[in-house]
């Protein structure tokens, strides 16, 4: 069993930043591939990014050069750079964890881009 908690949630205006991170229960070293995914109002949940053990990333292409995916090893989390938001990035985003063929996940976090 992996629990995951994700932090970094908050209203914030069109064009700024927010860093969200996702604390692992057990170390990440030992998970295959992590990613987020998002939920906004009314729509399906979608993949918004994901990093492998390896390091390679994949991104959607609706937040490609705007957003970044990072393996924090001292701190056990995977963060999820964004900058540039948008009203349509407005969502709650939450962390999973691929661990053999297991897939486990957090609660979510609310991300509010409004003015």
């Amino acid at each position: 069993q992996v629990q995951l908690v994700e932090s970094g949630g908050g209203l914030v205006q069109p064009g700024g930043s927010l860093r969200l991170s996702c604390a692992a229960s057990i170390s990440i070293f030992s998970i295959n591939s992590m990613a987020w995914y998002r939920q906004g109002p009314g729509k399906q949940r979608e993949l918004v990014a994901s990093i492998t053990s390896r390091g390679s990333t994949n991104y959607a292409e609706s937040v490609r050069g705007r957003f970044i995916i990072s393996r924090d090893y001292a701190e056990n989390t995977v963060d999820l750079q964004m900058n540039n938001l948008k009203p349509e990035d407005t969502a709650v985003y939450s962390c999973n964890a691929a661990v053999d063929l297991l897939n486990f996940w957090g609660p979510g976090t609310q991300v509010t881009v409004s003015s």
